[in-house]
């Protein structure tokens, strides 16, 4: 692979590319004062608009759901893309040429070969699409039709047919630019004898997209007898084309995978057709290959990791649909989500079933029914003689550690009682207790297990090193002291001119509430407020970069976008903030002392009650004058 992209063009792509730019094109957006703009959040389903906008920062934040960050993250999130995919495809609407890290970009290195062969591959697909119209490719459309799909199934899902000759696509492609070798690494064509000849000739073709919409393979249907080859042929490995990490139809599908926290697993690219035509638009399948932990990443991005959500698959009810379930179940544990499994009571897939019952029978079979776990249980009980001690207990043994990895404790409960029905054995609380005993066992194999909720809400949520976005501690903004610490943060990250340089000379301990305090270390490693006088937006990206987790990441973007309360935002207003938290830190700081003073009593040393009366006098005084004088005392 190529190098990691070069800070200086990922600051200009942010830089070149409007948020608001970039954020209108998935939603309406319209004033939310002091130069905002707000719209519905397209992260969660709401029905008065708390997502807001801020053109000057280059931020965006939902103050419901509390997703937030900068252009770059917007689309990495939406459109569930990496953040070198997403750098990529913004630097390309900019017109900004990226360089890479590890001896620079030029047109030859992998990151430009990686350009031509996906362009090598849209070119390509427009072409069998355009040859799906001829004559040669009637039986072509003859096998669409058959299966339900007319003309305008074939175009939005880019179908098209590859001609029978040795090499049309191959003298097509080199007319367009593209070198023998080119052709060669992109897996359209193959060595022959006298030179690189087309590598799918005479069948239907599906274009195999990567998540953020690229072509980067292609599936082939064999559609006459005298073709000797399998009867799908798909793109062999290339630099853009592993089997194992892509999802046909994920392109189309991934907004409504994340949008209802639901996908189905298919088995074929008709499944997937018939499916979305039937309105299942959450629809994909795998290409070739068996589903695997490669897939699973690609769903948990687009599930969000989500407990609630669900992953539904159908496999033909013969014994090849059955050992692929299994081979499913065998990664369950890898989800958040639930899965389940769905089987046509005849044993067809999705496609014979649209042809056969409608679209209604389509979007019935993908409600969940089955957890995949209770028909993994009723495969592996099936195998055993039930009539027989030996038989149950035999069933048991390799049922029981099945159900004790249900995720949800109260279904691990409920199928253990289960289980002993379906295998005859009368005393339930024998099941359940060794199930319970299998689950405890796995759980400490696995470590610790789920921190306990004050661990996850207290202070070292917002410490380096801490898991990535847990809620954290609760900040009362009905206290004084949070209010107003808030506010000083939201001045120091939007308006840092009216609060610098005194702000910098600000202690992490005058923030009594930890995320507060976490935002005021980010600030000081960016370099301090008084930076973010010069460069607002570089200001900003420092100090999210400086973030530790994306707790802090999340609070920082929050505070700069989040407006500001006061009547009149200007010098005043903001040494008004500034005294209140030094005020209030001074005067806890007394509290401490007197309080050291009283402990001592009149027995301690001199020496050092003398400099802890010495210190309470300065700390007095120094209150006193910022009562009387405010941001003047400072």
């Amino acid at each position: 692979m190529a190098g990691r992209i070069n800070d200086d063009d990922v600051k200009a792509v942010r830089d070149a590319v409007p948020i608001d730019a970039v954020v209108s094109e998935y939603l309406q957006l319209r004033s939310a004062g002091g130069g905002n703009l707000k719209g519905l959040c397209p992260f969660h389903d709401e029905k008065s608009p708390s997502f807001q906008v801020s053109p000057s920062k280059g931020l965006f934040h939902c103050f419901g759901c509390q997703e937030g960050g900068d252009t770059i993250a917007f689309v990495m999130k939406l459109d569930h893309l990496s953040f070198s995919e997403t750098v990529e495809r913004l630097a390309a609407r900019a017109g900004i040429t990226l360089r890479y890290e590890e001896g620079g970009y030029n047109p030859t290195s992998q990151r430009g070969e990686r350009s031509r062969l996906v362009e090598a591959h849209k070119i390509a697909a427009q072409f069998y699409a355009d040859q799906l119209a001829g004559p040669e490719a009637e039986i072509g459309r003859a096998f669409l039709a058959e299966r339900g799909f007319d003309q305008a199934a074939a175009e939005h899902f880019g179908v098209g047919y590859s001609p029978g000759g040795w090499d049309h696509l191959t003298r097509f492609l080199r007319g367009r630019g593209f070198s023998d070798k080119e052709l060669v690494l992109s897996g359209l064509s193959q060595d022959g004898r006298n030179g690189p000849i087309d590598r799918f000739r005479g069948r239907l073709m599906w274009p195999i997209r990567d998540i953020s919409g690229d072509v980067v393979g292609f599936g082939a249907r064999k559609l006459r007898d005298d073709d000797n080859g399998p009867k799908y042929l798909n793109t062999p490995e290339t630099a853009i084309y592993k089997k194992s990490q892509v999802l046909y139809g994920v392109d189309l599908a991934k907004r409504d995978i994340a949008k209802a926290s639901r996908a189905v697993v298919v088995e074929g690219y008709t499944d997937v057709m018939a499916c979305h035509l039937a309105g299942v638009t959450t629809a994909i399948a795998t290409c070739g290959t068996a589903f695997g932990g490669d897939h699973i990443k690609i769903l948990r991005r687009l599930l969000m990791d989500n407990g609630t959500a669900k992953v539904i698959f159908t496999f033909d009810g013969d014994a090849a649909g059955q050992k692929a379930a299994l081979r499913a179940f065998e990664d369950d544990q890898k989800f958040a989500a639930e899965t389940y499994i769905a089987i046509a009571p005849d044993g067809m897939d999705p496609c014979d079933l649209r042809l056969a019952k409608g679209d209604d029978a389509v979007q019935g079979l993908v409600e969940p029914r089955t957890h995949l776990f209770e028909f993994a249980i009723r495969q592996i009980v099936s195998r055993y003689d039930l009539e027989t001690p030996a038989g149950r207990a035999a069933a048991l043994d390799e049922a029981a550690p099945i159900v004790a990895r249900i995720k949800n404790v109260a279904s691990q409960h409920e199928v253990a009682v289960q289980l002993a029905g379906m295998v005859g054995i009368l005393d339930t609380q024998f099941v359940v207790k060794r199930v319970g005993q299998l689950a405890r066992w796995a759980r400490e194999r696995g470590g610790r297990g789920p921190a306990a909720p004050s661990e996850r809400h207290g202070r070292a949520a917002y410490e380096p090193g801490a898991p990535s976005r847990p809620s954290g501690p609760a900040l009362n903004l009905r206290s004084p002291a949070h209010r107003t610490e808030r506010e000083l943060l939201k001045l120091a990250l939007q308006r840092p001119e009216l609060v610098s340089p005194a702000f910098d000379a600000y202690g992490e301990d005058e923030f009594t509430g930890p995320p507060y305090a976490a935002v005021r270390r980010a600030i000081e490693e960016a370099g301090g407020a008084e930076r973010g006088v010069h460069s607002a937006s570089e200001y900003l990206s420092r100090v999210r970069e400086a973030a530790p987790n994306d707790s802090v990441r999340a609070m920082v973007t929050e505070l700069a976008v989040e407006v500001l309360h006061g009547k009149t935002i200007d010098e005043v207003y903001a040494g008004q903030q500034l005294v209140q938290v030094r005020l209030r830190a001074v005067d806890r700081r007394i509290r401490e002392v007197t309080s050291t003073l009283a402990r001592a009593g009149a027995h301690g040393d001199p020496e050092h009650l003398a400099a802890v009366q010495n210190e309470l006098w300065v700390l007095q005084q120094y209150g006193e004058s910022l009562r009387n004088h405010g941001a003047a005392a400072l």
